[in-house]
C-alpha cells in the first residue's frame, strides 16, 4: 500500500500517515460560515482538502473513507444579515450553502461524505456541555457556560503559546462572571429578538468552537484520523476544540494527525474590499474565470506555504491548462494514475511537484498518463470543444467561421481579417489549427 506522508501541526514534523481503521478512515475539516458568498481565501482549504480527499480514496477505496465539512449556520454576522432583510437565520444560511456549493463545484471539489449543520446538532451540544460541567471542566455563570482552561494541565499544546499570549490572543471579554480569563464560551445567552434554543440554562445558542467538537462526536467518533483548516484557526478554534473532546471523552486523544493550510494574498497584499482586491469566487466565475483555472492557481504552491493569488496568474493557470486539453483531445485516459503523480501528493500533499509532473507528461505519446493524473487532481473535467469554446452564440460564431473560410478560399484576406476582429470585440479567440478552426471565450 502506498505510504503518505503527513505533516502534523501537532508534531510539528512531518509523519508516516497510519489510520486509526484503514477500513474507516476519517477526516473533518471546518467549513464555511454561510452569511455571504465564499472568497478566495475561503477556497484553498477547499480545494487543498479535497486533494487529500482524493488521494485517500485512491489508496483506501472509496467506500473506507469519510470526510465531513461541517456548515456553521448560526453565527452573529448571520443574525445580522437576517435582521437587516427581516428573515429568518434559515433563509440567509440557506442562501449561501446553496451558492457555496455551487461554487465549490465549480472549482470540481468533490462532495464531502458528509455535511453536517451547527442547527441540527443542538441536543449533542447540550449533552456535552452537561458532561463538561459534571467533571468539572465547565460552569454556569449568568446564562452563560464557560470552559475553565486551568482544568486542562496541557491547553495550548497545538499552538504552543504561552499562558500571557493564549489570553491575549482569544481577544477574551473581561467578563466579570469568568473565572479566569481564558475561559471561553461554550453557551450564550439569546434575548428576546434573537435566534435562540431552550437549555438547562436558559434560552441561548451555542458558541462557534463547541460545535465542530460535536459534530465530529457525533458523525466521526471520538478520535479522528485528520483534521483540517486554515492557520487562522490554530488558535483559538482548533485549541478549544481539543479542550472540549479530549476533556469531555476522559482525556482520549481527539485528532491524530492536525493539518493547516497557509494564508493567501491578493496581489501581494492582505485581501481587503478597500483594496479592491476582494474577489469572492462566486463573482470570479462570473465574470468569465474558469472554475479549473482557479483550482489550479490555488495548488501552484504548496498548501503550508503562503499563496499569492492574482488574476494574471489565473490566466497562466489557463493557458496551461489549454495545453493540457489541447494535448489530450480524442485521448482516452489510462487506467491508473500515474506514479509520479501520487508519489508527489503522497509525500505530505505536495501539489507543485504533482503539477511538474503533470506537465512532463503534456506530450502525445504520454496524453493518456496525463489525462489520468489530471482528472485525477479535478482537472481535464470537460470536453475539449466544451473547454475551448466556452460560453457564446454557438450558430451566430460557427455561421462567421464558415464565412472567414470561404473568404480565404477566395483570398479575401481583408474580409477573413474583419472577421477575426469582429470576434475578438466579442472576446471570442479563433485558433486556426491542422484539424481546422475552433473558438473559444477570450
Amino acid at each position: 500500500m502506498t505510504e503518505i506522508r503527513l505533516y502534523n501541526t501537532l508534531a510539528r514534523e512531518k509523519q508516516v500517515f497510519t489510520p486509526i481503521d484503514p477500513k474507516n478512515v476519517r477526516m473533518y475539516v471546518c467549513g464555511p460560515t454561510v452569511w455571504d458568498f465564499a472568497h478566495i481565501g475561503n477556497a484553498r482549504p477547499v480545494v487543498v482538502f479535497d486533494t487529500l480527499f482524493r488521494l485517500l480514496c485512491h489508496v483506501y477505496g472509496e467506500e473506507h473513507v469519510t470526510y465531513a465539512r461541517n456548515i456553521t449556520d448560526i453565527d452573529d454576522k448571520i443574525m445580522k444579515r437576517a435582521a437587516d432583510e427581516g428573515v429568518g437565520i434559515d433563509v440567509i444560511s440557506d442562501r449561501y450553502a446553496k451558492a457555496y456549493s455551487e461554487d465549490m463545484g465549480a472549482l470540481n471539489a468533490l462532495d464531502p461524505s458528509v455535511k453536517p449543520k451547527a442547527t441540527e446538532h443542538l441536543p449533542e451540544m447540550i449533552a456535552m456541555m452537561q458532561t463538561l460541567i459534571a467533571k468539572g471542566h465547565a460552569y454556569e455563570a449568568e446564562g452563560h457556560v464557560m470552559f475553565h482552561v486551568p482544568s486542562m494541565p496541557n491547553y495550548g499544546r497545538l499552538s504552543r503559546h504561552s499562558r500571557d499570549e493564549l489570553v491575549a490572543g482569544a481577544r477574551v471579554d473581561v467578563a466579570p462572571f469568568k473565572r479566569d480569563p481564558a475561559d471561553f464560551v461554550l453557551w450564550k445567552p439569546s434575548t428576546d429578538d434573537q435566534p435562540g434554543w431552550e437549555s438547562p440554562w436558559g434560552r441561548g445558542r451555542p458558541g462557534w468552537h463547541l460545535e465542530c467538537s460535536c459534530m465530529i462526536e457525533k458523525h466521526l467518533g471520538e478520535t479522528i484520523d485528520i483534521h483540517g483548516g486554515g492557520q487562522d484557526l490554530i488558535f483559538p478554534h482548533h485549541e478549544n476544540e481539543i479542550a472540549q473532546s479530549e476533556c469531555a471523552h476522559g482525556g482520549h486523544t481527539f485528532v491524530n494527525y492536525w493539518m493547516h493550510n497557509g494564508y493567501l494574498t491578493v496581489d501581494g497584499e492582505k485581501m481587503s474590499k478597500s483594496l479592491g482586491n476582494f474577489h469572492t469566487v462566486h463573482d470570479l466565475i462570473a465574470d468569465g474565470h474558469a472554475g479549473e483555472a482557479l483550482r489550479l492557481s490555488l495548488l501552484t504552491a504548496h498548501y503550508r506555504q503562503p499563496i499569492d493569488f492574482s488574476l494574471d496568474s489565473v490566466a497562466e493557470q489557463k493557458r496551461r491548462l489549454d495545453k493540457w486539453y489541447r494535448v489530450t483531445d480524442g485521448v482516452t485516459a489510462a487506467a491508473d494514475v500515474p506514479a509520479s503523480v501520487i508519489e508527489a501528493l503522497s509525500d505530505d500533499l505536495n501539489t507543485p511537484k504533482a503539477l511538474a509532473a503533470l506537465d512532463a507528461l503534456a506530450a502525445p505519446e504520454t496524453a493518456a498518463d496525463l489525462k489520468a493524473g489530471a482528472q485525477f487532481m479535478g482537472f481535464l473535467q470537460a470536453g475539449s470543444a466544451e473547454w475551448f469554446r466556452g460560453e457564446g452564440d454557438a450558430s451566430a460564431i460557427e455561421a462567421l467561421i464558415e464565412e472567414r473560410i470561404n473568404a480565404k478560399k477566395n483570398k479575401d484576406f481583408a474580409r477573413a481579417d474583419a472577421i477575426r476582429a469582429e470576434l475578438l470585440a466579442q472576446d471570442i479567440v479563433l485558433e486556426d489549427g491542422p484539424g481546422g478552426t475552433t473558438w473559444r471565450k477570450a
